[in-house]
């Protein structure tokens, strides 16, 4: 009896321990799950899409739980501030104001521009590296420079984000711009309609291009192309010259001129920006030529581009809202630096790299051509460019027959 006793309390001890142990794991499992599930409630990953961005900024704000997983610093590469206004004027304040509605303090984002130059754009992102960043949005000045930045960021763990113009043969991650060939198309047809509307019968045009080392003046050329093309085609236009390219705007009067003066029955010239449309329509003044008789285009609706138009000088701008691009590349870069994956609701196209071959994801924004007809519903609805800076002087009735009132 003593030895079934011995042998029965035996086995009620390890049952005991077996039931103990039993109970220790349901009880780690219930806390692993509950663990789990609580952590996956703090780190719930917001989504956003495009059609959650305006000019409020308010869409930033769901940001904020990816600020407080994310790590390292978010850098912002600027490239010039010849080639358009818009990267001191809209650009650098527009991504400094995103990423702070982001949750992101001063110290954790940076903002600066290259001033023209493949060096110190190298060396801006090669410090904001050394400097913590995990993310770049980086804007290159052209393939060369943005490939180095790449490269170099790649090899010390870091995010890119190529940011209006797409780095060929780059390493990005995703692309962040407006549809550029979309934006060609826009200039196109709107020459197509102002030449029809200032009765130009017979256009002789000057078919002008951005730099050929960016990107996107080729994806400009490629939507204006399809639609000049067929006019050449049935001889109802003449296409007069095709200059090499430049965003510079000296060097685009200069180009313009020698073709104007090697062309004389040019009346008309299409120009891929404001910029460079601005030098050119002052020149042909001085040429005396009248409002609403040359057709000129642009891009990029800056207040010099708008005053032409509203004179009558130019035909129309392609406004893109840069505060969509702006908030749109922030977004990228907080699901970036805290490791999630964009939603598809804001990655919403691919981008052909045509040096690698490669579809890069991309976010893709819709442009609009601007004329006085719609003037007053965009950028000064959008106080894209202040009714109180456009309409001065001269302007003044120009804008109260747009409908644009100070």
């Amino acid at each position: 009896m003593n030895q079934v006793a011995r042998k029965g309390a035996a086995l009620a001890t390890v049952l005991a321990l077996a039931l103990a142990a039993a109970a220790c794991s349901s009880s780690s499992s219930s806390s692993s799950s509950t663990t789990s599930t609580s952590s996956s409630s703090a780190v719930a990953i917001p989504s956003i899409s495009i059609s959650d961005l305006n000019n409020s900024f308010s869409a930033m704000a769901t940001l904020k739980p990816l600020a407080a997983i994310g790590k390292g610093n978010v850098a912002a590469i600027l490239p010039d501030t010849v080639s358009s206004a818009r990267y001191t004027e809209f650009d650098a304040p527009y991504l400094s104001e995103a990423l702070a509605a982001a949750g992101l303090s001063p110290t954790q984002f940076s903002v600066v521009n290259a001033q023209g130059s493949d060096a110190t754009e190298l060396a801006d992102a090669q410090e904001a590296i050394t400097k913590g960043a995990s993310v770049l949005i980086m804007d290159p000045l052209d393939s060369g420079v943005g490939t180095s930045i790449e490269t170099y960021a790649k090899s010390h763990g870091v995010d890119v984000i190529d940011y209006d113009r797409l780095t060929l043969g780059g390493s990005r991650e995703y692309y962040d711009s407006f549809n550029n060939v979309e934006v060609g198309t826009l200039i196109g047809n709107g020459f197509v309609a102002c030449a029809a509307a200032w009765h130009v019968t017979k256009p002789d045009i000057i078919v002008m291009r951005g730099a050929p080392t960016d990107n996107n003046a080729t994806l400009f050329a490629e939507g204006y192309d399809a639609v000049l093309d067929p006019h050449f085609a049935d001889k109802s236009y003449i296409d007069a010259a095709n200059p090499a390219g430049t965003w510079d705007p000296p060097t685009a009067e200069s180009e313009f001129q020698q073709a104007f003066t090697a062309h004389k029955g040019v009346n008309a010239v299409l120009t891929p920006n404001d910029e460079n449309a601005a030098p050119i329509i002052h020149y042909l003044q001085t040429q005396g030529v009248k409002p609403d008789t040359f057709p000129v285009t642009g891009q990029d609706a800056t207040l010099v581009g708008l005053q032409n138009i509203l004179s009558g000088y130019q035909c129309g701008t392609v406004y893109k809202p840069i505060y969509l691009e702006a908030q749109a590349a922030v977004a990228l870069a907080m699901y970036l630096r805290a490791g999630k994956t964009p939603p598809a609701s804001l990655v919403n196209g691919q981008t052909m790299d045509s040096v690698e071959h490669t579809e890069v994801p991309s976010v893709l924004l819709t442009p609009e051509w601007v004329t006085p007809s719609n003037m007053n519903a965009t950028v000064i609805a959008d106080q894209f460019v202040p009714a109180q800076q456009l309409c001065v002087g001269s302007f003044v009735a120009a804008c109260k027959s747009a409908g644009i009132s100070v």
